[in-house]
């Protein structure tokens, strides 16, 4: 009864009930109600406990206010082995019928939150404390708002293999300096495209930028794949935002260039390795110097030095048949599927393992 009544309750909460609203006072311009959400294909944390949540198949952008705001300075460590046995079992299903799609920590309360996709396509937003409790996210009668991105595929578009386009719409979120960024596609001509999106959200939205950059792996510069995750970072006081695509390019975008409308020229500065999809990127530090992290469902989770990155001062122009460019490490986790970041010098992953098995654990502060 225990596992049928948090089925029941996550449905309940669901995130698929339509929306009814009243406004609310708070400071983000957030409304009272029930968000309808028809897919978690991202999630990032903004102020205050605020929650983006990024809905491919919408193709819009919700931020709901969790409430969850209770500090914790010193955060215990997340250990679950099997942990989509354990959230099936939670659900009363069997793993089969789960698909874990992202997590992403409160950076307050040290939280997890985790969003599933049911057999059925029916998303889930679950939390995870640090004594193992799996608890649904009520998303009814929340204050929440949320913006709908322009200029997005078709929902029944499809690319040259006959795969849907609308899914790519949304590939990673962040929010930085007061506002969410949005990397995916878009259904111009150069379709890899990134916004940036004030907050609290106004309702309008400016154009996106058109992405170019060279790919080593196949030999090429490239427009319409979408960056699959990415992160922010000062070089010699300029900031840029440094992305990973499938295969697996490492680039650099000036955040000057990322203006509404423009086609923006990256840098390669990495080929990491083809065959890949990079699923997240992360900041963390060791011996106080800063490293991007970043998890790789086929090959090992790489470790690169900013000092690494910043010194790189050239271009891959050229193909490549391995590897080329900043200098990385290997770590010793093949298919990472989830990461982020728990504190400064800590990572929450989730890890295929190589006897299938699907294990959350937290890194040391050594070992990532």
């Amino acid at each position: 009864m225990k596992k049928s009544y948090l089925f029941l309750a996550a449905l309940v909460a669901g995130v698929l009930l339509f929306a009814g609203t009243r406004k609310a006072d708070n400071p983000y311009n957030l409304a009272v109600g029930t968000p309808e959400i028809k897919s978690i294909t991202a999630l990032t944390f903004g102020p205050n406990g605020v929650l983006f949540i990024g809905d491919s198949q919408s193709a819009a952008v919700f931020a709901v206010d969790t409430k969850d705001t209770k500090k914790v300075n010193t955060a215990k460590a997340f250990e679950l082995k099997n942990i989509d046995v354990k959230i099936a079992e939670a659900l009363g299903t069997a793993k089969e019928n789960i698909n874990i799609t992202d997590i992403a920590v409160n950076p307050i309360s040290k939280k997890l939150y985790i969003a599933v996709k049911s057999a059925d396509g029916t998303p889930l937003l679950l939390t995870l404390n640090a004594d193992n409790e799996i608890k649904p996210v009520s998303l009814k009668d929340v204050k929440f708002s949320s913006i709908e991105l322009n200029n997005v595929a078709a929902a029944d578009a499809k690319d040259q293999r006959g795969r849907p386009l609308r899914v790519s719409s949304i590939s990673d979120l962040g929010y930085y300096n007061g506002k969410l960024m949005v990397s995916g596609l878009s259904n111009k001509e150069f379709s890899s495209s990134f916004r940036s999106i004030g907050f609290p959200f106004t309702g309008k939205q400016e154009d996106e930028s058109s992405l170019e950059m060279y790919h080593g792996a196949h030999g090429r510069y490239e427009t319409t794949s979408p960056i699959r995750t990415f992160s922010v970072t000062k070089i010699a006081g300029k900031e840029y935002v440094v992305a990973s695509y499938t295969c697996t390019p490492l680039v650099l975008f000036a955040m000057d260039d990322l203006k509404p409308g423009a086609s923006a020229k990256g840098r390669t500065i990495a080929e990491m390795g083809n065959q890949n999809t990079p699923a997240d990127m992360i900041w963390l530090k060791t011996d106080n110097k800063d490293f991007l992290v970043m998890a790789n469902d086929r090959r090992p989770a790489a470790k690169v030095s900013h000092e690494e990155i910043q010194k790189f001062e050239g271009s891959l122009t050229s193909k490549v048949a391995t590897t080329a460019g900043v200098n990385f490490t290997a770590l010793p986790y093949e298919k990472v599927m989830q990461l982020d970041k728990l504190d400064d010098t800590r990572a929450v992953v989730i890890q295929k393992k190589a006897n299938g098995d699907l294990d959350l654990w937290t890194s040391d502060g050594k070992n990532i």
